[in-house]
């Protein structure tokens, strides 16, 4: 069956239709509303417009969220990046204003997938089945008696994989949930467990040539695949699916892919000619002059030996004071993990309330342009067909005023390929 996908362009609406399942896959941004304190840092400040204070608030953003899922109206829609902190309350009004009374959160983490649905479309047809930074669910559609006999089981995955130079894990993560989805189709004593109706999205954290994405498209991958510099796999590690998976953006063939992940293009600032930001990373003089800034205004700590800037060096208390200012709490990513790594911190008890940031960065570095990556992504099994594709696009980093997260949705309209 030969069908042509309908391309739309957002601000869209997906076309609802009774025997086919309308999928959003949104990568969010944390934070959300209670672990937001760090969130004015994402917002370019030599480009925006508004005042960065408040349309960085999560009432702002959660309102843009809200506005663009009800306009898009999908059947299921799948979050990355919410906090279970403040889940209910961030993402109530999923249910209370526009309806999606079915949802299941991930267990664990700090960024968690979650997937929503409406149960007068869909009804879960078995509990929801937890991997690593993965969410599967299995729904059959509520349709029409006279198109009853076309009732299916319906799979949704939903993934968040690992970020950083970190191919190996996923692989795993990917492999694992398609895994899941053959598992559950073979529990389900469905026909044919090898092509289930699958959809696979969410937040791959790479781009083509990485091996999570070449797992589905290429069907497996195995111990000669090499993504930074490491094997992705100690064996080889075959897509349990009959054949490989479609990315379902592809599918439009009047245009390039766009990208789904737009911000500004900061690590060529930072880095020397020829240095990057994963092999041997060598800081620039603008960057190496700023860090020294910072070091001496926060460095206390007499060091006899003559180390530091005239003599003084920074202790625990320095690097948490510094964290507090720039992050209003300890504990935040990256930044203090790598700091208390050298200064052998360990973490305090928890305290009630946080100190509000005290200084913003002196000059902003100057923005030069855009990095693009479509890291979101959106693959179905050959039993389905895409009849229509959502493009989201975006001319200026984000998030901003318009775009509430760094990374834009990926929205399609699926049709079982044996109907008639």
């Amino acid at each position: 069956m030969v069908v042509v996908a309908k391309h739309l362009l957002s601000p869209a609406t997906l076309p609802s239709i009774p025997d086919q399942l309308s999928v959003l896959s949104y990568n969010v941004l944390l934070p959300n509303s209670s672990d937001g304190w760090w969130n004015y840092k994402m917002y370019d400040p030599t480009t925006q417009s508004s005042d960065i204070d408040s349309i960085s608030t999560w009432e702002y953003r959660r309102d843009l969220i809200m506005k663009r899922i009800e306009l898009i109206n999908p059947d299921v829609v799948c979050m990355q990046e919410v906090s279970p902190v403040s889940f209910d309350d961030d993402f109530a009004f999923m249910k209370k204003e526009l309806g999606y009374d079915g949802v299941q959160m991930f267990k664990r983490g700090r960024f968690r997938p979650a997937t929503f649905w409406r149960t007068s479309k869909c009804n879960l047809v078995s509990p929801p089945v937890h991997k690593d930074r993965t969410l599967l669910t299995a729904f059959q559609l509520d349709l029409p008696e006279d198109h009853s006999q076309y009732n299916r089981i319906w799979h949704v995955l939903n993934c968040h994989l690992q970020a950083g130079p970190q191919g190996a894990r996923r692989v795993r993560q990917i492999d694992e949930g398609v895994n899941a989805s053959y598992k559950l189709a073979k529990k389900l004593k469905e026909d044919d467990p090898r092509s289930p109706l699958l959809v696979v999205c969410g937040d791959f954290n790479g781009d083509s040539n990485c091996g999570a994405v070449r797992y589905l498209e290429d069907g497996g991958v195995g111990p000669t695949f090499i993504e930074d510099g490491e094997p992705v796999a100690s064996r080889e590690k075959d897509c349990p699916m009959s054949m490989p998976l479609t990315d379902v953006v592809s599918a439009v063939l009047t245009r390039p892919e766009p990208p789904t992940l737009v911000v500004a293009e900061l690590i060529s600032q930072m880095v020397k000619d020829g240095s990057s930001a994963y092999e041997r990373p060598e800081f620039c003089d603008e960057i190496v002059e700023r860090l020294t800034f910072c070091y001496a205004k926060y460095a206390t700590f007499t060091d006899t030996h003559g180390k530091g800037i005239d003599g003084k060096v920074m202790s625990v208390d320095d690097v948490e004071r510094w964290l507090i200012d720039i992050n209003k709490q300890v504990g935040r990513g990256s930044e203090f993990r790598s700091a208390a790594k050298e200064m052998g911190w360990t973490k305090p008890p928890q305290e009630e309330g946080s100190a509000e940031p005290t200084e913003k960065p002196r000059i902003p570095l100057p923005i030069v342009g855009r990095f693009e990556a479509r890291y979101d992504r959106m693959y179905c099994t050959e039993k389905l067909v895409p009849t229509a594709v959502l493009d989201t696009i975006a001319r200026m980093p984000c998030p901003n005023a318009v775009e509430a997260s760094d990374h834009l949705p990926v929205g399609a309209v699926f049709q079982i390929t044996d109907l008639n």
